[in-house]
């Protein structure tokens, strides 16, 4: 007698995309136009972006808010990675609990991320979503660039294309 399993397969959900409501239109994020701000290792391997302001953003957002922005967020990573007494005792209390004091605290590392989430946050809601751009925090695009969402513009595939060619 053989025992024959049957092994159903739950249906996969599709990924479901951001939409961003402006005005009267409702924007899907992942179908809009994007921008990247990438890092600058001008100055050595610390998270640092580049405060070139993109031509593409011209009209859409003034160049002070965009400086002000990238600035913020670049200081904000300098607090981050600035090593002191506080970061120092937080490293050896670590090594004296074999690491089992991480399950309890956070570090100033973490600290200082979850005030660059709350930064972004704010200024999506403040400044940029009304612009009709939005902020991607850079964690998430593992601290490679700072992405922007153009959300009044689709995605424009074919001529994306010819201009990368």
């Amino acid at each position: 007698m053989t025992n024959s399993r049957t092994v159903t397969e739950q249906p996969q959900q599709p990924e479901r995309a951001a939409t961003v409501s402006q005005g009267n239109i409702r924007i899907s994020q992942a179908n809009c136009r994007k921008l990247f701000i990438p890092r600058d290792y001008s100055e050595g391997s610390g998270v640092r972006f580049q405060p070139r302001y993109l031509p593409e953003l011209e009209g859409k957002i003034d160049r002070q808010m965009f400086d002000y922005t990238v600035n913020t967020l670049n200081s904000l990573y300098a607090e981050a990675e600035t090593a002191n007494c506080s970061t120092y005792c937080e490293g050896c209390m670590a090594c004296l609990t074999a690491y089992v004091i991480y399950f309890c605290t956070e570090t100033h590392y973490e600290k200082c991320l979850k005030k660059v989430s709350r930064f972004i946050h704010e200024q999506n809601e403040q400044v940029w979503t009304k612009r009709g751009l939005l902020l991607t925090d850079p964690v998430e695009r593992g601290l490679r660039v700072i992405e922007i969402a153009l959300l009044t513009e689709p995605v424009q595939i074919g001529s994306d294309l010819q201009k990368s060619v």
